[in-house]
């Protein structure tokens, strides 16, 4: 027969075979609909979010370039220069306090109503370039509302400030000096997501005619202006950006074009994306466990099958083609079920995530994204599945006869287990290669391959140490030990189907519950109430009597505050001393600059040594440890610096390990004495209070000093919190895809062993066993299984854990073992659930059919 001839015979053998039904097939359905539907829906809901930033470039950024200066306006040659290449928006955004006025007054000395933090952003004419500024009563122009009206500007907010404030239409909300009509709720603002920045208030939106009244603008306000343009038509924005860059050289600006409208959100996208591609992954591979089980189980049964086709002739090939065909039928249902899932499932997403993110998502169906996902399936099915087709067919049929499925041992064919090797590099590969991140991909890789073979040699321990331990003297505790080493038993299956998805909830379980004690359990007990930002110097002194005129205010503490960039290390471009990538953020934009005398109490000197209280030679530096590690510096380097475009050269004499979690006012970068005292500077403060007189010393400040930005600790924290929160509940989610494959696979494992768990139990009554005393056999076994997996997950979850969180998040690591407690609970309870089913089943057989049988 030709090769075509025996493929036609196959196929013929396997299409009768599979018209018995697919009974025994449905774990291995369900297992690769799970994680080919996990990872489809991600990859379509990243496709979704990417395709829009891509398609709405232009109306995210603001025009088909963007220019941004930090603190300052462009200077009018700069600005000359850009109103020469085309036509030029200008907003300018800033954090600032509003507050209600009452009745109709003018002005916003007038009394003071409920208070709070916004973003808030000053718009042009010409705002916006692109897209639309919708509002709630349906208005797509509401940039022309904020024109004066009899002498009052008005202004746009969103609904979370409407409803914290209690604001309406036709309510006067204070901006700075001046008192604005509101005049509409924000539905949709197009440039939102490329602002850039963490928002931690509400949006409230002014003319830019009405910022200069308003009194916000002071030397050192932390204003952000942007100069969105819209290019002539045919202008290639991209070279633009490198033009205006070459234009200016020393300008400080960002520039970018719409091909890179939110670079901020699409890290953060693509980070997420790989994070849950890789869990879902993770949950493939569960599953791919529960596809080989699912194989060994059927071969199993086709025992007399395969028997009776090598007794008629049957070659061994024709045998494995038969069934890898059977095989490949199945996993192509099951693929399709899950890129069904995949195509559903995101569109649910969309609606969910319309809230969450600041622009609105495209999802649809991406071919790529879903081939990707099936690819992944197919290779994870073949992978998991031919080890048991290679040992079916080389075992001779007389053995099968006699030995049945139970005494069954047999290795694949050398070329097999090549291409089972080449098979898992090439899945390896594609898992890195389609990667955001290829080096954490990689860890991945090599960390999924090193659990699964240290699973797999927790369940072979597991079962020579049952056989090696000596015999319990109680007949429930000595049947429980013999189960677990006896032939054909289910430890192997058990700790490996089940392991692989506990380790994932632990590990997730045990980053997010960092993040939160990170975030607000971890919030220390001294604390700051508020800081305060942008208080100008003829303002000092009465701020500090305005604020601890409140009783229980108390420790206010004032620090200096400008802004600068790193330009220079050593003589050389900052960019190109950047030795740590993941520092590179140090001379991405500028870094908060001060100065003192002395150091800071507390403060942890890692290298080098303060100036003297009196020092007044030149400039010395002192620098945080992420500093020291971007450039690979210490005490002696040089570094240049630009502050309001003055470079300053100093010299490293600290290296400080800066503490955040205190909450405290930190710089990375503090200059002795002596050089910016006479700079343009505002000054940073702190203070601490009661909560009963938080909002007390929020209104008082408020209304002497409309200009000083107040942001209270607990409102910018729950902010974050709320962030996190929705983080990690997708986290959760994708994280319990991979339990629930685990749950499927070890109940497809016992369910594998149901017939021989039956034989066991009849014979076990017949010979006089009471039904508790098997029940209590089983249970024990399954127990010790569930805690044994428990205790591997936890530790390999733990490892997990902190690895991410220690060299990949850079934050601190806390054990928390509550959460191995529980996850130890949880293992235990699901292997004890599924075995007592199990086992009441095939205690619920009559013993007669099978008796008969034998």
């Amino acid at each position: 027969m030709t090769m075509i001839d025996d493929l036609k015979l196959a196929a013929r053998l396997a299409r009768r075979e599979l018209r018995g039904g697919i009974r025994g097939f449905r774990i291995f359905l369900l297992c690769l609909a799970l994680g080919v539907g996990a990872i489809a829906t991600v990859q379509s809901v990243a496709g979704g979010i990417q395709r829009s930033l891509t398609q709405d470039g232009r109306a995210i950024l603001g025009g088909d370039a963007s220019v941004r200066v930090l603190y300052r306006e462009a200077t009018p040659e700069q600005r000359q220069w850009l109103d020469g290449q085309g036509t030029v928006a200008v907003t300018a955004d800033m954090r600032a306090m509003t507050h209600k006025v009452s009745g109709d007054a003018a002005n916003a000395d007038a009394d003071l109503g409920a208070s709070g933090l916004v973003e808030l952003k000053a718009v042009d004419g010409r705002y916006p370039l692109y897209g639309q500024l919708t509002l709630t009563d349906g208005a797509t122009n509401g940039q022309a509302r904020l024109a004066p009206r009899d002498g009052v500007y008005g202004a746009l907010i969103d609904d979370t400030l409407a409803a914290r404030l209690s604001l309406k239409p036709g309510d006067r909300v204070a901006v700075g000096d001046i008192a604005a009509e509101v005049r509409g709720i924000i539905d949709h603002e197009p440039d939102k997501a490329g602002s850039g920045g963490f928002a931690i208030g509400p949006r409230l939106m002014v003319s830019l005619d009405a910022l200069p009244a308003s009194g916000l603008v002071r030397p050192g306000s932390l204003i952000n202006w942007s100069y969105q343009l819209r290019l002539p038509p045919d202008t290639d924005s991209t070279a633009w950006v490198k033009t205006a860059d070459k234009a200016f050289p020393d300008a400080g600006w960002r520039v970018r074009d719409f091909h890179n409208a939110a670079p901020q959100l699409t890290r953060f996208i693509d980070r997420l994306a790989q994070f849950l591609t890789l869990v879902g992954l993770t949950a493939l591979l569960v599953g791919g466990v529960g596809v080989g089980n699912a194989v060994r189980s059927h071969m199993d049964a086709s025992t007399a099958s395969i028997a009776t086709l090598k007794c008629l002739g049957a070659p061994a090939r024709l045998i494995f083609q038969l069934y890898l065909l059977q095989i490949l039928a199945l996993a192509g249902l099951g693929i399709v079920a899950g890129l069904v899932l995949g195509t559903v499932l995101p569109l649910t997403a969309g609606h969910l995530l319309a809230g969450l993110l600041p622009i609105t998502a495209e999802i649809g169906v991406y071919p790529g994204r879903l081939a990707l996902a099936g690819l992944f399936g197919l290779m994870t099915a073949l992978l998991f599945s031919l080890w048991p087709l290679g040992q079916a067919q080389g075992v001779p049929a007389a053995r099968l006869f006699r030995e049945g499925s139970a005494g069954r041992r047999g290795r694949p064919p050398a070329f097999l287990l090549a291409f089972l090797v080449w098979l898992a590099l090439a899945l390896g590969a594609l898992a890195v290669l389609t990667s955001v991140d290829q080096k954490l991909a990689a860890f991945f890789v090599v960390g999924a391959a090193a659990t699964l073979l240290l699973f797999l040699g927790a369940g072979t321990g597991l079962t020579r140490l049952a056989r090696l331990l000596p015999r319990p003297r109680r007949p429930a505790l000595r049947l429980a030990l013999t189960n677990l080493h006896r032939p054909g038993n289910l430890s192997g299956m058990v700790v490996l189907s089940l392991g692989l998805g506990l380790t994932v909830l632990v590990a997730v379980a045990l980053i997010e519950g960092n993040f939160r004690r990170e975030v607000g359990e971890s919030l220390p007990a001294n604390a700051p109430s508020f800081f305060f930002v942008d208080i100008q110097p003829d303002q000092l002194d009465a701020f500090r009597q305005t604020v601890m005129a409140v009783p229980g205010a108390s420790d206010l503490e004032t620090t200096p505050s400008l802004r600068g960039t790193v330009v220079r290390v050593d003589g050389k471009p900052a960019q190109d001393m950047v030795h740590d990538p993941d520092k590179k953020w140090v001379v991405n934009g500028d870094r908060g600059v001060t100065y003192q005398a002395v150091a800071p109490a507390g403060d942890k000197v890692m290298a080098g040594a303060w100036w003297p209280a009196d020092y007044s030679g030149p400039p010395k530096l002192a620098i945080s440890k992420d500093v020291a590690q971007a450039f690979g510096i210490g005490p002696g380097a040089h570094i240049t610096l630009s502050i309001l475009g003055r470079e300053i050269e100093a010299e490293v004499a600290v290296v400080r390990d800066l503490d955040f979690t205190t909450l405290g006012i930190n710089f990375t970068l503090v200059l002795s004495p002596g050089v910016l005292e006479h700079a343009p500077q505002t000054y940073l403060a702190t203070v601490r209070a009661p909560a009963a007189s938080e909002a007390t010393i929020q209104r008082a400040v408020v209304k002497a000093f409309p200009n000083v930005t107040a942001i209270r600790v607990k409102e910018a924290l729950s902010t974050v919190a709320v962030i996190i929160a929705n983080i990690g509940m997708a986290v959760r989610v994708v994280a319990a895809v991979s339990l629930v494959a685990g749950t499927l696979v070890l109940a497809g494992a016992i369910a594998a062993g149901h017939r021989r768990r039956v034989y066991d139990a009849v014979v076990l009554k017949v010979l006089g066993a009471t039904r508790s005393t098997i029940l209590r056999t089983f249970l024990v076994e399954y127990g010790a299984l569930g805690l044994v997996t428990a205790l591997i997950a936890g530790a390999l979850g733990t490892l997990t854990a902190w690895a991410v969180l220690t060299q990949v998040m850079h934050m601190k690591w806390v054990f928390l073992p509550e959460t191995l407690v529980l996850t130890s609970l949880i293992s235990t309870a699901i292997t004890l659930a599924l075995g007592l089913v199990a086992t009441w089943r095939a205690l619920g057989q009559p013993a007669a059919p099978l008796l008969r049988e034998e």
